[in-house]
């Protein structure tokens, strides 16, 4: 029997975990981190079968990973393995100037996007931040972009300005006639179309209609607006994840 490998990623507001062998995989839910962190990875993980192996990336505190280390540990004796950006892994090159200085997240989503597409791709990641990241044919990254997600940007019309709370799911409209709508449909229409314009200006650098590639937890809302014809592709940072431990998980 293969071993069990638990990999996690640990975004701004939540984190998310699947398990894999190579063969099976097996994502769970996002959990928020909440006051108690520990009590979140019970509540996620309590259940689930010992893994033999943990790897993880992360753009939280170091508390949170120093609590996750621990609890790893105790919960099963496992070290686990930060992972972080390199110069080069699996046919992808690091085109920061300072390689390690690129999130490792956004690292580990190129990784796995590079095993799904041979040709240029971009990679949508929106999550609390959104990120579009560029890949060219020959498997450089070539850089990209970070911008508030959804709700960042709902917080600050509603800290900075009189408008109404807006629930993170809303959609809106781009003709509301109140004033929660009209900040839902503002945020998420014009988040899109960002996101185009960010993606045309890709294309042109790379020379090429590169393959789009949607993922993170609004990626659902984003992805039916975009003009581009893009994919959705859930867990791809955790994919990478799985790969850059020596895990060949299909993407």
């Amino acid at each position: 029997m293969s071993a069990m490998l638990l990999v996690l990623d640990l975004g701004n507001s939540r984190f998310k975990w699947a398990l894999t062998d190579g063969r099976a995989w097996t994502p769970g839910a996002a959990y928020p981190y909440g006051p108690d962190f520990a009590a979140a990875l019970v509540a996620a993980l309590g259940g689930v079968a010992p893994p033999q192996a943990a790897a993880f990336v992360s753009v939280t505190t170091p508390e949170r990973v120093t609590r996750l280390e621990q609890w790893l540990k105790v919960r099963w004796g496992i070290e686990a393995r930060r992972l972080s950006a390199s110069t080069s892994a699996l046919g992808v090159t690091n085109g920061y100037a300072q390689p390690e200085r690129l999130g490792a997240d956004r690292w580990a989503a190129l990784v796995a996007a590079r095993a799904q597409r041979a040709g240029a791709v971009c990679v949508v990641d929106a999550g609390t931040a959104v990120t579009v990241d560029a890949l060219d044919a020959g498997g450089a990254f070539r850089g990209g972009v970070i911008l508030p997600g959804l709700a960042l940007q709902r917080a600050a019309l509603q800290h900075g300005t009189e408008s109404a709370g807006v629930a993170p799911s809303a959609t809106g409209s781009c003709l509301a006639r109140d004033t929660a709508a009209a900040v839902a449909g503002g945020t998420l229409y014009g988040l899109a179309g960002a996101v185009d314009r960010i993606l045309d200006e890709q294309a042109q650098a790379l020379g090429a209609s590169p393959a789009v590639l949607v993922t993170g937890g609004d990626g659902a809302r984003l992805l039916p607006l975009l003009r581009h014809a893009a994919e959705p592709m859930p867990d791809l940072v955790l994919r990478g994840v799985a790969r850059l431990s020596g895990v060949e998980v299909a993407v």
